[in-house]
């Protein structure tokens, strides 16, 4: 799985031409999931989004998470993370998850990150047509990403 988080002032997704789901300080987590990922991933990188020491203390330095703040988090599918990109000028997404192992990872992604003590845990949907808005806060913008670990 992978995941570029952005710690931002505020954010929203519009789903489909929808009402505004939208957050405060906190962060944004664009979601890819990979067809060979398993499901036992989407706690522990939940885990660490929510707890990841992104924000400043008293004295400026990076030691602070978005749940011990009390901070939100908008997160969005995005099987484009896996384009591969070194053939040509089109992308290939062949090695996105699709359904059903990609849906199920990312609700159990969000479920898993609605446990992890933040305010809220607002979201898009799965395959929907999605407009993202963000105040990226620093910036700040990390790349996780499970193959790593």
């Amino acid at each position: 799985m992978r995941v570029v988080l952005q710690r931002v002032a505020g954010a929203s997704v519009t789903v489909n031409g929808g009402e505004a789901r939208a957050i405060g300080p906190g962060l944004v987590l664009l979601v890819g999931i990979k067809d060979t990922d398993t499901l036992d991933l989407a706690p522990k990188l939940a885990e660490k989004c929510a707890h990841l020491r992104i924000f400043a203390d008293e004295e400026g330095k990076l030691n602070r998470s978005a749940a011990e703040l009390g901070y939100s988090a908008l997160v969005v599918s995005n099987f484009t993370l896996y384009a591969n990109t070194k053939k040509g000028k089109r992308p290939s997404f062949i090695a996105a998850a699709k359904p059903p192992l990609a849906v199920d990872a990312y609700e159990l992604f969000l479920a898993e990150l609605e446990k992890q003590g933040l305010k809220e845990v607002k979201h898009g949907e799965f395959g929907a047509d999605m407009q993202v808005s963000l105040v990226n806060d620093g910036p700040v913008t990390i790349l996780l990403d499970t193959d790593e670990w």
